[in-house]
């Protein structure tokens, strides 16, 4: 279900793995209990969510003070996350900003609007992936649902194996948490996780990517002229 990343006093930080949910079931939380379980913690604290299709990084509190914190650091936006998708097909625009209102579409689906009053933003980047498709780094501003996955659909890349948003399947949902900086207690912390489950991370273009991408915050991501 997931891999323990880093251990702190106040947090935890896994890899969530692929097809794993996130959301309680029957006011449970199988994924926590499981982490609970190998740390001996008595009880931790969801500070974000993943999709889940989407592997990757996710933030943990132990205890309640820390989980305020953390769930505060969210709210003001001082948390950078940075993801990596492979989408199908070739994208209107290689890189940029996806600014748009989201709005509920047909089943559980959402969709991109031209209005902007409360809007989801989400730069990128993208490289060669192999094989017709394209890899990848997001870095998004707002918090939206599915907000990754409705972005790159805009630009014409559907995420390969995303079962709503995507074009293609696969053997998973090409969407996965790769970076995550915040401040806590006065240090900055930040950590990064290539992902490990599904074979077209591997192609010879996507892992050059990953070596261009090693400190996605130090990337020249282009300039937010909407900000809310």
């Amino acid at each position: 279900m997931f891999d323990l990343v880093y251990q702190h006093s106040d947090f935890l930080v896994i890899n969530k793995h692929p097809g794993i949910s996130v959301h309680k079931d029957d006011n449970e939380q199988p994924l926590l209990a499981a982490v609970a379980a190998q740390t001996g913690d008595e009880k931790l604290y969801l500070i974000h969510r993943l999709d889940k299709m989407t592997s990757g990084l996710l933030l943990l509190g132990r205890n309640k003070t820390a989980a305020a914190a953390l769930c505060a650091n969210f709210a003001e936006r001082r948390v950078e996350k940075f993801y990596v998708a492979i989408g199908t097909k070739k994208p209107k625009k290689k890189q940029g900003v996806v600014i748009g209102d989201m709005t509920r579409s047909r089943r559980s689906s959402w969709k991109l609007e031209t209005t902007k009053h409360n809007p989801a933003i989400t730069q990128f980047f993208s490289a060669a992936a192999g094989e017709g498709r394209r890899i990848f780094l997001c870095k998004p501003y707002t918090g939206k649902t599915h907000q990754i996955r409705v972005a790159l659909r805009s630009v014409g890349s559907g995420i390969t194996g995303d079962d709503i948003y995507g074009n293609e399947t696969a053997d998973r949902g090409y969407l996965h948490a790769y970076g995550l900086r915040f401040p806590y207690q006065g240090e900055l912390q930040q950590f990064l996780c290539s992902p490990s489950v599904g074979t077209l991370w591997s192609t010879p273009e996507a892992q050059q990517a990953f070596i261009q991408w090693q400190q996605p915050w130090s990337q020249a991501w282009p300039v937010l002229a909407h900000k809310k």
